[in-house]
């Protein structure tokens, strides 16, 4: 272990909330709960922030893997707020055979994917056809982030559609990028549930999400809810 490492250990433990801890162990039942120190999350995006500033993070970025959940958020946190993309990408790449659970899966966005979408685009299609769980359920969570709305184009819900995994955390995440969908492009994405495109727990998991959105009008949830199927396999 590298004395970055170790010092980063240390401050986490010294933040440590124990009844924190074992709440969140409940939630991540993919990891280890002696994995899982306990920092609450506002006080690791601060942590993170602090050792942009002070510190070449670089020796702790490749020290995988880590040995602690909180070691992998706080990882997220940071490639978060990297400026460059060819830096980030190639980091964000290095990580993700490393992560092991939804939330850090979901607690990594990068700011600066906003301005490089299209070099974006190439890194996307081979993390959602990776076969994966988190780098498929990260490619599509960056797709919805990110190719919704001025950037959308047909032929990316095609690439979700094509997904097919027995995988609890990727199909939630077709459901979610769906449900999003229909609130930003309703018109386009409408036909997939119509048409049954989707695998039918996930097809109802969309419906469901789309219809506790407040993005989505009373008249589309009352027609959404007719196009659930009502005897799933």
């Amino acid at each position: 272990m590298n004395s970055l490492t170790a010092q980063i250990q240390k401050e986490l433990f010294a933040m440590q909330d124990r009844k924190y801890r074992d709440f969140q162990a409940k939630l991540l039942p993919t990891i280890e709960p002696d994995s899982v120190i306990g920092v609450r999350t506002p006080a690791l995006r601060k942590y993170a922030k602090e050792l942009m500033k002070e510190n070449e993070v670089q020796p702790f970025l490749e020290a995988l893997p880590h040995q602690y959940f909180d070691e992998n958020q706080l990882h997220a946190f940071l490639l978060s707020s990297v400026k460059d993309f060819d830096l980030c990408i190639a980091e964000v790449r290095r990580f993700l055979p490393y992560v092991d659970n939804w939330a850090t899966c979901d607690q990594m966005s990068p700011k600066v994917f906003q301005k490089h979408r299209e070099e974006l685009l190439p890194s996307i299609r081979e993390w959602i056809a990776s076969g994966e769980t988190y780098t498929v359920r990260f490619g599509i969570g960056m797709l919805m982030q990110h190719f919704l709305e001025e950037a959308y184009d047909p032929v990316y819900p095609e690439m979700v559609t094509a997904v097919r995994s027995e995988e609890y955390y990727v199909n939630m995440m077709i459901a979610w990028y769906f449900a999003t969908a229909l609130a930003k492009q309703y018109a386009s994405i409408l036909p997939y549930i119509e048409e049954r495109r989707l695998e039918p727990w996930t097809h109802n998991k969309a419906i469901q999400k789309a219809v506790e959105s407040y993005r989505i009008t009373p008249e589309q949830k009352t027609y959404l809810k007719t196009l659930k199927i009502k005897h799933q396999k």
